[in-house]
């Protein structure tokens, strides 16, 4: 197995997650914040393909999906256009709601294809170009794919726990 289709798995397990962690849930649940400080589940995946979408789209010299498929204006949010939730303070996190299930999946979804194809074209010596200078050492595509993975990971598993206890406070 190369690299790439480690990646490509990777990325194709966060996608079956998003689904499941968001499918089926109504627009209060999806909203809901367990706690007044705390992320709801909207946030958590928004800000899961936000973080994707940037990091993927640098590292591969593309645009963001956000940006040229419309995903900024179908949202709606009172955010930046480049926001992708980090250092989000409590009021920004209750500025990040959405109607539907299907508008953070059909959002992840587009981003999904895009770094798949991107992933698709990546070789072994792809990997070590450097994609971040700001940091020693510099890292590299192999570096920041993993680490977008891991990053999504944490997160599409938080949103499966909110989803957990929001299913179970309701039985």
């Amino acid at each position: 197995m190369h690299a790439k289709d480690i990646l490509i798995d990777g990325f194709s397990r966060i996608q079956e997650e998003v689904h499941a962690a968001v499918e089926g849930l109504t627009p209060d649940d999806l909203n809901h914040r367990p706690a007044p400080d705390a992320n709801s589940i909207t946030w958590l995946v928004w800000h899961l393909t936000r973080v994707q979408d940037d990091h993927v789209a640098d590292a591969f010299g593309l645009d963001q999906v956000w940006l040229t498929q419309d995903w900024e204006k179908r949202f709606g949010l009172d955010v930046p256009p480049r926001d992708h939730g980090y250092g989000h303070t409590s009021a920004q996190v209750a500025k990040v709601r959405v109607d539907s299930a299907e508008l953070l999946t059909g959002y992840y979804d587009a981003v999904h294809a895009q770094s798949l194809e991107a992933l698709r074209g990546v070789t072994a010596a792809d990997l070590e170009r450097i994609v971040d200078d700001n940091w020693d050492p510099p890292v590299t595509l192999g570096v920041r794919l993993v680490s977008v993975l891991s990053d999504d990971l944490q997160h599409v598993g938080q949103a499966a726990y909110l989803r957990g206890l929001r299913q179970s406070a309701a039985s």
